[in-house]
């Protein structure tokens, strides 16, 4: 490499040197190539010993190092453009020299290429556009996050919003980069704002179960509106609360979107807000219900519109109008909507409510978080915390070791007061402790076993007796040993008494008890402050 300065001769005829400094240099194909430097030595020298790093890289077919990409972005579009007319670098690089108007143009062509809606195509230009204006980029190297940051802050937007614009250009410079007209985008690393429930303006609620009910109603007996009739309206909402497809998703359906047969509707993924695309179950009574409504429609017309030629942009003064005939508050007394877009919301709300596990919940939704649908999209409806507070555990109960405390004995009661007798019905000590109702003892079924060893015959009736657990009663266990039916009671004797606790076993036989055993059980067990034994 060589540095010089040319010389030139005037008009008189002297010689003369110039002020910038010159590179002479050969490139990969060993060609003598000349490059005007700076009027400074030591930054020509600096320049040129870039471009014979290019060279090496170019001669080694090596990719070019970020430090030399962003090297080679800085510099100015004729360079950038001889380089590439030498072969140095590819053609799609030197694009990148080109002003940002220019790509911005570019990247919408690619958009409408990848069939993307207008409304979204026009969106995402507009907002880049701003951004590229209010920063006052031209060129790609002029792009900068702390600038955008700034620029953003002083909007004084919502964070959702100031999100979506930062989207926007964060696209634009991935896309730049595929395209390979840049070698790495400056926004890398420039994270949106956490979004808060608080943060967000225009919060929307769901409907109630008997809200939507008496929206479909009125909707379905409403006059025309917006070119749709009343049963048109009704039948669109109830497929958004169903579904919980989005106003644009439902606006981009025809008649032969929907799978009647098979009970599916499918939005095209150029409609869907993930460009991909969704296919939705149907509810069968829904599906009858839609049949009924594209009978002499042409398959390939719109599925929702009426007279328009397509669905109304103003979706939220089609369901006002709706939920004013039905009664009910556009805005609540707490400042949420219940515009068009809060039907996805109440889909997804009844499906929590439905016990609909949350992984298929999501899927429905089609978020990409479960945590979206989860806490944006499921809303509270009125009685739910009442019915999850009454399925809590009754702590008026007992605990453990009071209820090992009375099988024990050891809580001082007398056992006269606490034993009562129930014919067969099993009761556990949870759902009895408290009563101290005496129940009479009635014939009770069969016992359905073999002849015992005394070569009594089975199927007679026999007294059946359970022990009713009360404050401070003893356990009472119940045994059958062949036809017998044992009763065993443990039994206990107050503190201040010398007796020690002990119990005994009475058994009755498989025939009705006599009048005398039935006397003599009653005494036994009533007997105040005594023990068994």
């Amino acid at each position: 490499m060589r540095v010089y300065r040319a010389l030139y001769t005037d008009k008189a005829g002297e010689s003369h040197e110039v002020k910038k400094w010159w590179l002479e240099l050969r490139d990969h194909k060993n060609i003598i190539r000349r490059f005007p430097g700076y009027t400074d030595r030591d930054a020509t020298e600096s320049f040129g010993k870039q471009i014979l790093r290019l060279v090496e890289c170019r001669g080694s077919n090596e990719p070019i190092p970020p430090a030399l990409s962003r090297w080679l972005e800085r510099v100015p579009g004729r360079l950038r453009m001889r380089f590439a007319k030498i072969g140095l670098i590819d053609p799609e690089r030197a694009l990148g020299g080109k002003p940002l108007t220019e790509h911005l143009e570019s990247f919408k062509e690619s958009l409408q290429a990848k069939a993307r809606s207008a409304e979204y195509v026009d969106l995402m230009f507009s907002r880049i556009k701003v951004i590229f204006e209010g920063c006052k980029f031209s060129h790609w190297g002029d792009i900068s996050a702390a600038r955008i940051e700034t620029y953003l802050d002083d909007l004084q937007q919502s964070k959702k919003t100031r999100n979506d614009y930062q989207k926007s250009i964060k696209q634009f410079c991935k896309w730049m980069v595929s395209q390979r007209r840049a070698s790495e985008s400056p926004l890398e690393h420039f994270d949106c704002v956490a979004v808060k429930s608080e943060d967000i303006k225009h919060k929307r609620r769901a409907l109630e179960p008997d809200e939507a009910r008496r929206l479909l109603e009125a909707a379905a007996a409403g006059p025309e509106s917006f070119g749709m009739s009343g049963p048109e309206r009704a039948l669109l909402y109830r497929l958004a609360i169903e579904t919980g497809l989005r106003a644009n998703e439902l606006r981009s359906l025809r008649v032969d979107s929907f799978d009647l047969d098979n009970l599916t509707v499918k939005v095209e993924s150029q409609h869907t807000k993930n460009h991909i695309e969704a296919l939705l179950p149907l509810r069968a009574d829904t599906a009858a219900n839609l049949g009924q409504f594209f009978i002499g429609k042409l398959p390939g017309v719109k599925a929702f519109g009426g007279r328009y030629k397509r669905l109304c942009d103003k979706t939220h003064l089609l369901i006002k109008a709706d939920l004013e005939a039905a009664g009910i508050a556009y805005v609540d007394a707490g400042g949420r909507f219940a515009d068009f877009h809060s039907l996805r919301h109440t889909c997804g709300t009844l499906l929590a409510a439905a016990d609909v596990h949350p992984k298929v919940a999501q899927s429905i939704m089609r978020h990409s978080d479960i945590n979206l649908t989860m806490s944006r999209y499921t809303h509270t409806l009125t009685g739910q915390e009442a019915q999850a507070v009454k399925s809590l555990p009754d702590l008026s109960l007992p605990s453990r070791n009071a209820q090992a405390a009375i099988a024990t004995g050891t809580d001082d009661k007398n056992l006269a007061r606490n034993l009562a007798f129930q014919t067969g019905k099993h009761r556990t000590i949870s759902d009895t402790v408290g009563q101290a109702n005496r129940i009479d003892d009635e014939e009770t079924p069969k016992l359905d076993c073999a002849r015992s060893s005394t070569g009594q015959s089975a199927g007679l009736r026999t007294r059946r007796l359970q022990v009713r657990l009360l404050p401070g009663a003893v356990i009472c266990q119940r045994e059958e040993i062949h036809l017998e039916y044992r009763l065993k009671v443990i039994a206990f004797v107050p503190k201040n008494s010398p007796s020690r606790p002990c119990g005994r076993s009475v058994s009755y036989g498989a025939r009705k008890a006599s009048a005398s055993e039935a006397a003599k059980r009653n005494r036994l067990f009533n007997q105040p402050g005594k023990a068994i034994g």
